[in-house]
């Protein structure tokens, strides 16, 4: 009996013994499961600082913080040749934007029009405005059912000259409806223009009262840009409502640092828990549902009124 109890005890510490010897031998490692493919960057508190605000009274810096981080977002998206492609249909003239955006910085972005581009793109305060105009000449350029099918390319076909999207662009070498839906930059089978398109429809923005699917100001362009631009590398729904909502943040910080104290202070939900499909719809991001929330929360402790203007 003894000897049977003796074999069970020894037998495990036998195996045991087994496999760290071939994991010494063979230097075999556990890797770990893989983050996923859209990272945010989120500022670190500094040390001497709480690592969370209670939700009772969050000023407009506290939210800011989360919800407009200095360090911006960065999507792993592929530009590629995009922005060459921009510059040789003569979407985009190239001076132009090199008189807009000069030093160090400007120097860097302009290169998304100069070079293959495969690293990830990264919105902050500093990128906002050269992110809303270059996807907003992809948007505006791109062959696209939206354009073409939508309300701007039939009701509106014979006016589609007069709207923010194109009267506006000032920034190529041709006419905006010489542009208009005029090359597959991007190309794109009609299962996924049909994508883009239902896409489109449930993401709204808060300088009016119309969906991506309507694009008549340069957000809306823009973010027709990136939405085609993402549904061409295969993003999930879920990461493209995420980054949706990050450009849009960045155009609009006021607004979604306004929609944060609701969230916080009516809803008891803190910013990197809400529902970015849910915050982009027209309830919350529409200019009518915006103000609806705005009345509701009034001024925020410590807001500066700020926002993107539908022109270049």
């Amino acid at each position: 009996m003894r000897r049977q109890q003796l074999f069970f005890v020894l037998i495990p510490l036998f195996l045991l013994g087994g496999a760290l010897t071939l994991f010494a031998l063979f230097d075999v490692r556990i890797q770990p499961r893989k983050q996923s493919v859209f990272a945010f960057l989120r500022p670190q508190p500094a040390a001497d600082q709480p690592l969370a605000e209670t939700p009772q009274n969050p000023t407009s810096q506290v939210l800011s913080a989360s919800v407009a981080p200095q360090e911006g977002f960065t999507v792993p998206l592929r530009f590629g040749t995009v922005g060459k492609q921009l510059v040789k249909t003569g979407a985009i003239d190239l001076e132009k934007f090199r008189s807009i955006y000069k030093g160090q910085t400007g120097e860097k972005l302009l290169t998304y029009l100069t070079e293959e581009k495969n690293d990830d793109i990264t919105i902050n305060a500093e990128t906002a405005y050269f992110w809303v105009n270059t996807l907003w000449a992809l948007g505006l350029t791109q062959r696209s059912d939206v354009l073409d099918k939508g309300v701007m390319g039939t009701t509106y076909k014979e006016t589609r000259g007069n709207f923010a999207s194109t009267a506006g662009w000032t920034l190529g070498k041709k006419d905006a409806l010489a542009l208009y839906s005029s090359t597959a930059i991007i190309p794109l089978t009609p299962e996924e223009n049909s994508r883009v398109a239902t896409l489109a429809e449930t993401i709204f923005r808060p300088c009016c009262g119309n969906s991506t699917a309507f694009p008549d100001c340069n957000h809306g362009m823009a973010m027709l840009g990136l939405l085609e631009l993402m549904v061409s590398q295969e993003f999930t729904d879920e990461d493209i409502y995420k980054a949706a909502l990050a450009f849009n943040t960045f155009w609009f910080p006021q607004t979604y640092v306004d929609l944060a104290y609701y969230f916080e202070t009516r809803e008891k939900t803190t910013w990197p828990n809400v529902d970015p499909k849910r915050v982009l719809s027209a309830q919350f991001s529409s200019s009518t549902g915006y103000q609806t929330i705005k009345q509701q929360i009034g001024t925020i402790p410590g807001s500066v009124q700020q926002g993107g203007s539908c022109g270049t």
